[in-house]
């Protein structure tokens, strides 16, 4: 076949490929494309791969899960070198990432979604602000005092992903609005935890660090300001930050938030600009193939087609599209993979504090939880700083609320900060996943046996476009 015949299908192969062995390739690869389309999909990785830990942890090769973590790993360049344990380089580099896309996720919410105004975020922010204080008040009534106290900010954190995935697996018995709510919820939520690492558990300030840190920021400001669009190259001043916040005492991982934050949310082409740009290369590479063109003067239209493709979104949305199949499927199942072997074999509970920690975590997540986000969301309703969504009952509330209380990824995160004795962080771990399992447990059955919980009737489901886009109204 000539090389620059047209191809006739679009079950076509490249012109290298085997076609047994492509056919057989897709064949295999299809059902997984199926799984990572399902939006429960990376709850149901973290689940396994904390299901995975916990097992490896108390198997007769328990040992070898801790050599692995704390294998040594160095990287750098001639003298700037650091040799750190594997389980640091995920839970303070790796991580970085995952605060990026939360960067990301917040830039974006705050610029077209449920945080774009007062009205429509004041439901969602009611809720995430119950939601934090009670779980912290009950861990508070648990732990008065002793070291089990500094664990406070644990039961004030939402795993996105699962609790997401929860209300998924609900199907219509949850209205989607509620997982609007959720989603919105859980930003604040997240906003929240930023703030509580950044401000509670932080070692202290250096002057020299943040000066390293500054010259990243300043770094990735002048890219923007030059145009350099946002790519692979803002990496640098990404790592730049991450080593000066490091240097500081300020945890690393917050450098993915502020880069998260610069990016532009509003698009250079758009898609108006974008069909004029690809209707113009169109043309002149009709008109170079017409002409007999070789191939190296076809670049230049196709060129002009990738950056009009590229530009067509805005920079923070095409990152969270990059980032997020990275994030969901990889670097968050290794995380769990990473903190989630807890030692049950080790655990002494006569070791003062260690009830009052599992009981302050366990509760906070599973009780506070529902009680915050009901409460608050009732009282704001109440006053009159916003409305419930007709869509939404306070039995799916209710659900939504059960549902915070999956803390998981970022609870552990938290729980790694605040307890350096291993005692503690394991027992704060236990309770984490825990609670995580009897939250998702009642938010599952609540959905399943509360009647009406968000849903709409027949009626309103034929204009659930437009209740949904004023659901945070």
């Amino acid at each position: 076949m000539h090389a620059d015949r047209p191809s006739d299908t679009r079950t076509s192969y490249p012109p290298e490929s085997w076609r047994p062995a492509r056919r057989a390739a897709m064949t295999f690869l299809r059902p997984f494309e199926g799984f990572l389309q399902i939006e429960a999909a990376s709850g149901i990785l973290l689940l396994i791969a904390a299901a995975f830990a916990l097992a490896w942890a108390n198997s007769p090769w328990a040992a070898s899960y801790d050599h692995l973590w704390h294998t040594t790993i160095a990287i750098g360049i001639g003298e700037w070198t650091m040799d750190k344990s594997l389980h640091f380089w995920i839970n303070e580099l790796l991580m970085t990432f995952f605060f990026l896309l939360v960067g990301l996720e917040i830039k974006r919410e705050m610029a077209h979604g449920a945080l774009s105004d007062l009205r429509r975020a004041a439901l969602p922010v009611a809720a995430a602000i119950g939601g934090m204080l009670v779980p912290a008040g009950i861990f508070v009534a648990f732990n008065r005092a002793g070291p089990g106290a500094v664990g406070w900010g644990v039961p004030m954190a939402t795993d996105i992903a699962f609790a997401v995935g929860v209300l998924t697996l609900l199907g219509r018995r949850v209205h989607p609005t509620v997982r609007v709510l959720l989603l919105a919820f859980a930003i604040i939520d997240d906003i929240g935890a930023i703030l509580i690492i950044a401000l509670f558990y932080s070692s202290g300030f250096a002057v020299d660090g943040l000066m390293i840190a500054g010259g990243g920021l300043l770094m990735a400001w002048l890219f923007l300001t030059l145009g350099i669009r946002p790519g692979a190259v803002f990496t640098i001043p990404l790592l730049i930050m991450w080593a000066g916040l490091y240097r500081a005492g300020i945890h690393p991982t917050i450098a993915g938030v502020v880069l998260g934050l610069m990016i532009p949310v509003r698009a250079w082409y758009g898609s108006h600009g974008f069909l004029r740009a690809a209707q113009d290369a169109l043309d002149d590479f009709r008109a170079r193939v017409e002409a007999g063109q070789s191939h190296h003067e076809l670049l230049e239209p196709l060129d002009a087609i990738a950056e009009a493709r590229r530009e067509a979104v805005a920079p923070a949305v095409r990152g969270e599209a990059v980032l997020h199949p990275w994030v969901a499927y990889g670097i968050m199942p290794l995380f769990a993979l990473a903190n989630a072997g807890v030692h049950l074999q080790g655990l002494d509970f006569q070791v003062p504090s260690a009830t009052p920690v599992l009981l302050g975590v366990v509760a906070g997540l599973v009780l506070g939880k529902p009680i915050g986000v009901l409460l608050f969301s009732w009282l704001s309703v109440r006053s009159g700083l916003c409305v419930l969504p007709r869509s939404v009952t306070w039995r799916g509330m209710l659900v939504m609320g059960a549902a915070g209380g999956i803390g998981f990824t970022m609870a552990i995160f938290i729980a790694e900060l605040a307890f350096p004795d291993p005692e503690l962080l394991a027992v704060a771990k236990l309770g984490v996943l825990a609670a995580t399992a009897v939250a998702g447990a009642i938010a599952l059955l609540g959905g399943w046996i509360l009647p009406h919980a968000g849903l709409m009737d027949e009626v309103e489901d034929l204009t659930a476009d437009a209740v949904e886009e004023s659901a945070l109204a």
